[in-house]
């Protein structure tokens, strides 16, 4: 493919389905050189873009598929941090084994992939960082404590990144989703304390049928595509972009309008919670 003319080459991890899958397919269509990646690739494909084994939780991994794909195409232009997973479940009933899967994945899997990228960016003096955060990593979710935790630490991480980066040329993103129809909905993994015995159980279930709820009728992955497209063809992109449900933009900047209080009830109310 031609790489001339303003295409860039493109990595974007968990790129196996949901919105890597749709970011991977679209930036394809806009004749840009995508690689996506996924833990456990599959053999053959009639897709545009090329697939990389790639698990972010490993080191070796990450560093050995950066480096097969520069050895392919001699420069990444563009990172998607995508890859990811949700956990479910009152904090007291998560275990501090489960907290630390959720983190090495969502946050320093970023770290991991950042780490692998940058020192071929600040030679170029070029490069563009998205991260995949979440409306989750700005509004605390009851019985998502560790999945929000790990969204609100990548919100600190972006922004702390851009700092760092910019004397070399290198600019850094948020993307912010709300709701979106993926199948992390059916792939969410629920806290083993959760289950029978759990003082939060009755509650918690609740909660969880009524965010399954809003995220099968969220917006499409695609939408989510179009602003990583959006942030790519941005001259000087803004910290943070959001996408989804006005509703759900809104409640953002509801809670830095609002007595906390107010908004915590509000949220609360949302989800079936009162307060004593």
């Amino acid at each position: 493919m031609d790489t001339s003319q303003g295409s860039k080459v493109v990595l974007v991890t968990g790129a196996s389905s949901g919105i890597g899958e749709a970011c991977a397919e679209l930036l394809t269509v806009r004749k840009h050189v995508v690689y996506g990646t996924s833990r456990r690739p599959p053999q053959t494909q009639s897709v545009g873009y090329r697939m990389l084994a790639l698990d972010v939780t490993q080191e070796d991994s990450v560093r050995r598929a950066v480096a097969e794909l520069l050895e392919r195409e001699g420069r990444i232009d563009v990172v998607v941090n995508n890859a990811g997973h949700a956990l479910a479940g009152a904090l007291e009933d998560t275990s501090v084994e489960e907290a630390w899967r959720q983190l090495d994945t969502n946050v320093l899997g970023v770290l991991r992939v950042c780490k692998a990228v940058l020192p071929h960016m600040r030679e170029r003096r070029s490069g563009l960082i998205i991260n995949i955060g979440s409306l989750g990593g700005v509004v605390g979710l009851p019985f998502q404590g560790l999945y929000s935790a790990s969204k609100f630490a990548l919100e600190g991480l972006t922004e702390s990144l851009r700092q760092e980066v910019e004397a070399f040329g290198i600019q850094a993103s948020l993307v912010e989703p709300g709701d979106v129809r993926t199948r992390l909905t059916d792939n969410r993994v629920r806290a083993e304390g959760s289950r029978d015995g759990s003082a939060y159980r009755e509650p918690f279930e609740k909660v969880l049928a009524i965010i399954e709820k809003e995220e099968r009728e969220g917006v499409p992955a695609e939408a989510v595509a179009r602003k990583v497209l959006e942030v790519m063809e941005a001259r000087e992109p803004d910290v943070r972009y959001s996408v989804g449900k006005l509703s759900q933009r809104a409640a953002v900047v509801a809670k830095t309008l609002l007595p906390a209080r107010t908004f915590e009830g509000l949220l609360m109310s949302m989800f079936g919670l009162k307060r004593r």
